[in-house]
């Protein structure tokens, strides 16, 4: 579905000025009213899922002539569970403390003055991701949270859904008093509206690209504004010796297939020699019997050969940079800490890598020494996820390290400035 526009430049214009405009009153509205909005959109969500799952199948629809990937067509699906999930998202916005004017550090300095920070909002930011509309909600309460205004343009795929979702998000705000401009959705699939929105910085503070490694090469490319991003999810697992082997096998088994189209899957399994003879057949088994290729270096390779129905391939180099967002995983038998250390800090997108260990110094070692945006000890990369993390949602994930790391929240949304309060103070 393509629906071109005639000029690209006046569209792209018209939304950065609207939004510029609406960003002055969202910085100033009250909590309570940005607050009243984000309820008003967890009930509107949840009266409307029957209707929007009409507009989803729409998308699914086209998605599937088309012949979308399987694993690209489940990330476009609006299921009552996905909505619930938006709906408690908002409401967990909702309840958490008001941070924008907050006033940090405040210190008196030997002149008198007194220097703290105030937590402000970013202003406008730009998004713009693939398939999962459900990002237009999250987007859009973060953005109301944060006292921000947004433009968003998801992917021609899941233009009708994200259409629904948008109306629904102008009705909260209407509702709260608060401007219907403070969340616009571009309404054309024409891709040089894209190219007109990444390079207005009169218009727009930081663009958020979210969705597959070339859509994101090209905003970082391409953009004229700051860029908060991640190229993709190479996420690791590593069983250290010592380990506890079932909790092992619980943990590498959930990180790859609960699901396997998120970034924070496990893409890579590294095991400790010294556990591998015990923890690799048990593991396999299960991965066999859920239909998951295993690509392995030789030694992992016959530990796992002999099982019933396993597809075990040979690992090449490339296999251990890739993210397959597929029924596919990397296994690895390494020396030991130190080897899995320099493997993941050389492999990894530096997403998110975890360590399942019993040895608490290997642990603090994995905790400092990994340079990833989230670090794990003993539990699943799936966890990897602003509503997991007690952020109420995401934006996105960001592998950068300015100006924000890790899921992005309501704080990443936001900026600091210095505040000086004197009383007639003048420097000498």
């Amino acid at each position: 579905m393509n629906t071109s526009v005639a000029n690209p430049v006046d569209t792209a214009h018209a939304l950065g000025a609207q939004a510029k405009a609406a960003s002055s009153a969202m910085a100033r509205a009250s909590a309570a009213d940005k607050n009243r909005a984000l309820r008003a959109l967890a009930a509107l969500l949840r009266e409307n899922t029957e209707a929007l799952q009409l507009d989803n199948a729409k998308d699914l629809e086209r998605a599937v002539a088309a012949g979308l990937a399987a694993p690209l067509v489940d990330r476009l699906r609006l299921t009552p569970k996905v909505l619930e999930t938006c709906a408690q998202g908002c409401e967990q916005l909702a309840a958490m403390p008001e941070i924008i004017g907050e006033i940090s550090g405040l210190r008196q300095q030997p002149s008198g003055i007194r220097v703290g920070q105030m937590r402000v909002p970013i202003g406008v930011f730009g998004m713009i991701f693939e398939s999962r509309p459900n990002v237009t909600i999250e987007a859009a309460s973060l953005s109301i949270k944060s006292g921000n205004a947004c433009i968003l343009r998801g992917g021609s795929e899941a233009i009708d859904s994200n259409k629904a979702l948008a109306l629904l998000v102008g009705q909260a705000l209407a509702q709260a008093g608060l401007p219907t401009d403070a969340v616009q959705l571009v309404q054309t699939t024409d891709r040089a509206v894209v190219g007109e929105l990444i390079a207005m910085p009169q218009f727009v503070d930081v663009i958020i690209p979210r969705g597959g490694k070339s859509l994101i090469e090209r905003i970082s490319r391409e953009a004229k504004v700051p860029v908060i991003k991640h190229l993709d999810g190479n996420c690791h697992t590593y069983v250290d010796d010592p380990c506890d082997i079932a909790m092992a096998v619980t943990v590498a088994d959930n990180a790859k297939t609960q699901k396997y189209s998120p970034c924070n899957a496990s893409e890579g399994l590294l095991v400790a020699r010294g556990v591998a003879a015990q923890f690799l057949p048990q593991i396999g088994a299960i991965y066999a019997a859920k239909g998951v290729e295993m690509r392995c270096c030789p030694e992992a390779k016959a530990l796992l050969a002999g099982l019933p129905d396993a597809k075990v391939q040979d690992a090449t180099d490339q296999d251990w940079f890739e993210e397959y967002l597929a029924p596919i995983i990397s296994i690895k038998v390494v020396d030991g800490l130190d080897a899995a250390i320099a493997h993941i800090n050389h492999y990894s997108s530096h997403h998110t890598d975890a360590i399942l260990t019993r040895d608490h110094m290997h642990a603090q070692r994995f905790l400092r020494e990994v340079d990833s945006a989230s670090v794990m000890v003993n539990t699943s990369t799936r966890f990897a996820d602003g509503f997991e993390y007690g952020l109420g949602a995401e934006i996105g994930i960001s592998t950068d390290k300015f100006h924000a790391r890790g899921p992005v929240g309501i704080e990443g949304l936001t900026s600091l400035k210095y505040v000086v309060l004197g009383q007639g103070e003048v420097r000498g």
